[in-house]
């Protein structure tokens, strides 16, 4: 073990050397009696004069009760004089060194939170006008969940307790429950002190998702002295190391012990000139009192693995006072031999995405970031009104598409949304999202493994978005979510080998799963991390390869829709796709196709869109002025007033049929009557009916009455039939017609099945024209 020269040790006067030997002995543990011999050979091996060296054994020297007052009452009034001056020298040498070290380690502490201060998102390059915030600045509580941790929450009796203490019996609403079932990292370190479960914790979770932020964000709070104020956590010495940084060195034949890891390359690597007193990492390790945070399990190459989880068990059981946080890709720590090598900690934890609160706070922290420090660090009420604006404009944009709020889930790829519409603060990101997926593409298959250092054949040369839109457009034309495994490793020796790839397809397949996790396993199959990579990637491939009439048979599909918006997001010229989409009658596609590109669009296509869309806004208003007809009636039902609902279903019926003066229906305004209107009534008296406990509506009614022996042919139902009927819906009782208000007030009928509507039905019992069965003949009921 290469030990850490004392500095300028030669200038030390006698005393202070003295010193310097008993805080080593304090250091290891102290000298009992039968340690003279030990204790010897620190004087022996010193310059101290050896008649001073003889007296100091002479005196008998064990501080194992007083040795500081003075260092020992023993060997009588002789021992006493001269262990009073050394505890005199001990107090200015000693007290000067103590004061020493702490100084030191306050460096150290300064030294380490600076390397985690800024909110660094690896492979993610500068742009102009978006500053790098502080960690602390934008950092939000990273959810941990409870169901995959062993140690206790594991446990189904301890997680019993948990949910009984908790109130869980009680309602809550989703974003609660997702709360109370999940964890905070300073409420597992708060436990490490008197539970060693909590002392090896393994933080999983894909990447983006913010595992190495966590451990930055521990590092700092303890370095800052700023643990949670929640929990008492004890203030760590906290060392982060990036595995990836430290492989070779683990894997050698020999490899130095974490002391001396953190003594000959941490320390350098923080660029604090820092040289602290010898065995300082080894003995706050054995102390307890040293947190060791490494991340990136995932990104030791597979084949190096094995040696550095030896090493890492070795460390562990060599200072199991001290707490180890691990972090990983979920793969590359479960997928591992289960062998004497195989890294296994006591806790293992997943990160979990984003909730909408989350995502909230995020966007308003860094906003704000982002408006403080480009106005001069000014925190006035103008920068703050500047920062929630902007803020709110894209959550709301991301609130208002489900396959943002999905993407926004990941803590990367919301920061990177998060900059896109910094960059182009006047756009819609629904816009612009082909902008946005080749910028995450990018950020995936190129920046961060260039940022980490990766050996990966992704930055080696040709174009692996290339081979992955290739597959990508396979599996749309073959309207595929997900694909074998063995299949999708001969379409890719088969792309790789089209572009003059000498990659072996099953190496390059565990890059894109490991490294860019554009494509992820489920089970057996294999599928594009989000459906929307992969119509981006088949959009981005008919454009490469100048395919556009692929996509002029699928203009009705809706499993191509998205495809043909993302085309037309980034192909030159749209305004080809978007007149022969008009001319396949596709209007709703095309005019979406115009908010999709900031491209210029034809004159002659532009004049026909701009009539589609004022034949579209009338049509807009003629629906707004027909859902406000059925505006009462919704009220109606909504509040349960069923007598009042009924009348308004008559009044409608009237009017929807022009009826309204006659005040009643002729045989033909029932066979003709409008099916959507039709439906619309029926609709509403289901949907109500059934959040109140009953089941009204014409439809309900029409299965009665095919239930009864009716016929669906506008033919008369047998007298049989319509008494049948009329029993079973409660408009009669004991074969004589219910009163029509009564009915109203009556619980027993009101509860039947079918009872309601009822109107339009008396008034056919009381002689009126009306035959109700027609209705039911309608073939869209």
């Amino acid at each position: 073990m290469t030990q850490t020269p004392e500095p300028e040790k030669s200038k030390l006067t006698w005393e202070e050397k003295i010193t310097d030997i008993l805080l080593k002995a304090f250091m290891t543990g102290g000298i009992g009696v039968g340690g003279a011999n030990a204790f010897w050979e620190l004087f022996a091996k010193s310059d101290i004069p050896k008649a001073i060296a003889s007296a100091m054994i002479g005196a008998g020297i064990s501080y194992g009760a007083k040795m500081l007052m003075p260092i020992h009452k023993g060997n009588e009034e002789r021992a006493e004089k001269f262990g009073n001056a050394i505890n005199e020298g001990m107090n200015q040498a000693g007290g000067a060194i103590v004061a020493k070290l702490t100084s030191v380690e306050e460096r150290y502490f300064e030294a380490q939170a600076a390397d985690c201060e800024l909110c660094r998102t690896e492979g993610v390059g500068k742009m102009d006008n978006i500053a790098t915030p502080m960690l602390e600045d934008v950092f939000v509580r990273l959810s941990l969940n409870l169901h995959m941790g062993t140690a206790g929450f594991r446990s189904e009796q301890k997680f019993a307790k948990l949910v009984k203490s908790e109130g869980f019996d009680q309602e809550v609403n989703q974003e609660d429950l997702e709360d109370r079932f999940t964890v905070d990292i300073w409420e597992l370190l708060a436990k490490a002190k008197k539970d060693s479960t909590y002392r090896q914790i393994a933080i999983l979770a894909w990447g983006g998702f913010g595992k190495t932020t966590l451990l930055r964000h521990v590092t700092y709070r303890l370095c800052r002295n700023k643990q949670n104020e929640k929990y008492d956590v004890q203030r760590y010495v906290p060392v982060l190391l990036l595995l990836r940084k430290y492989r070779d060195l683990l894997t050698q034949e020999n490899p130095d012990d974490l002391p001396t890891i953190i003594e000959k390359h941490h320390l350098p690597n923080l660029n604090a000139n820092l040289q602290m007193p010898p065995n300082w990492a080894r003995d706050l390790l054995k102390k307890g009192k040293m947190m060791i945070l490494l991340d990136g399990f995932d990104e030791v190459p597979k084949s190096q693995r094995p040696l550095v989880a030896r090493w890492l068990n070795t460390q562990m059981r060599n200072y199991p006072k001290s707490v180890f946080i691990l972090s990983s890709r979920p793969r590359a720590y479960i997928e591992q031999p289960f062998d004497d090598d195989r890294l296994d900690l006591k806790s293992v934890f997943h990160v979990q995405p984003f909730t909408l609160k989350q995502i909230q706070e995020f966007v308003n922290k860094w906003y704000w970031c982002q408006e403080y420090y480009g106005c001069g660090k000014t925190d006035s009420l103008a920068v703050r009104n500047e920062a929630t604006n902007a803020a709110r404009e894209l959550l709301e944009q991301i609130a208002n598409r489900e396959e943002l709020t999905k993407l926004a889930s990941n803590p990367l790829l919301l920061t990177m949304i998060a900059r896109f519409h910094r960059r182009y603060p006047s756009a819609e990101l629904p816009k612009r999202r082909g902008d946005l997926y080749q910028e995450i593409c990018n950020l995936q298959l190129k920046d961060r493994p260039n940022a980490r250092q990766l050996e990966t054949m992704l930055t080696d040369g040709g174009d692996p978005q290339v081979i992955l839109q290739m597959l990508a457009l396979k599996m749309m034309i073959e309207k595929e979510k997900r694909v074998d495994r063995e299949i999708l490793l001969e379409r890719l020796d088969a792309y790789l080998s089209a572009q003059n790839e000498t990659v072996n397809a099953s190496e390059f397949l565990e890059d894109v799963e490991k490294i860019s996790e554009l494509l992820v396993q489920k089970e057996d199959e294999l599928e594009f991390s989000h459906l929307s990579f992969q119509e981006f990637l088949a959009a981005m491939e008919i454009i490469r390869t100048n395919q556009e009439s692929i996509l002029h048979s699928y203009f009705h599909d809706d499993w191509w829709k998205q495809v043909i918006l993302l085309y037309v997001s980034k192909v030159k010229k749209p305004s080809n796709l978007i007149k022969t989409a008009l001319d396949a009658g596709a209007i709703d596609l095309a005019l979406a196709c115009t908010q999709e590109t900031r491209k210029q669009i034809d004159a002659n296509v532009k004049k026909d869109l701009q009539a589609l869309e004022e034949q579209r806004q009338l049509q807009a208003v003629e629906i707004e002025i027909k859902n406000s007809l059925y505006q009462q009636l919704e009220e109606y039902l909504k509040n349960q007033q069923w007598y009042e609902a009924d009348q308004e279903t008559w009044k409608l019926m009237l009017k929807v049929t022009n009826r309204e003066e006659e005040g009643y229906l002729e045989l033909d305004n029932v066979r003709n009557f409008p099916c959507e209107d039709l439906l619309t009534l029926d609709r509403l008296w289901v949907e109500y009916s059934k959040k109140h406990g009953f089941e009204f509506g014409f439809s309900v009614q029409k299965q009665i009455y095919v239930e009864c022996g009716g016929t669906l042919d506008f033919s008369y139902p047998s007298s049989e039939t319509w008494a049948k009927f009329c029993d079973r819906t409660a408009w009669t009782n004991d074969g004589k017609g219910v009163d029509y208000t009564d009915q109203f007030f009556e619980n027993n009928f009101m509860c039947v099945k079918g009872h309601l509507p009822s109107t339009y039905n008396f008034n056919l019992m009381y002689g009126g024209s009306l035959r109700v069965w027609y209705l039911f003949s309608h073939q869209d009921l």
